[in-house]
């Protein structure tokens, strides 16, 4: 059973910080683009950073120079390096995963995990 599972979540003030931690587990050979969404009460899902395999990144423009995406390919991790957080950074933040090759040579497309859930407030 593929299995993407966050954690690091919690409560923050603003102005503070989180890392977010993201394991891939389940017979898992190889994982392509990874990254992190988010959804906030009453709002869509949006992207807010990506990763591929060879590092090329991208980020929202509401997280440009305070969130950070990094990633082990060798151990299908991902990670999002929060500062400087603002109460609109509140939500369920989502582990995203566009494809992964697992045992059997099966593909599974479009891979979300559970949430963890972020809350920045004084």
């Amino acid at each position: 059973q593929v299995q993407l599972v966050e954690s690091g979540g919690g409560l923050v003030q603003p102005g503070g910080s989180l890392r977010l931690a993201c394991a891939g587990s389940g017979g898992i050979f190889n994982i392509n683009a990874m990254g992190w969404a988010r959804q906030a009460p009453g709002k869509q899902r949006e992207l807010v950073a990506t990763i591929n395999r060879i590092g090329q990144i991208n980020y929202a423009d509401s997280v440009k120079g305070r969130f950070t995406i990094s990633r082990d390919n060798a151990r299908n991790m991902v990670w999002l390096q929060m500062n400087n957080l603002k109460p609109e950074d509140t939500g369920v933040y989502y582990c995203y995963a566009d494809w992964i090759l697992v045992a059997g040579g099966r593909y599974e497309y479009d891979y979300w995990g559970q949430g963890t859930q972020v809350t920045v407030s004084s």
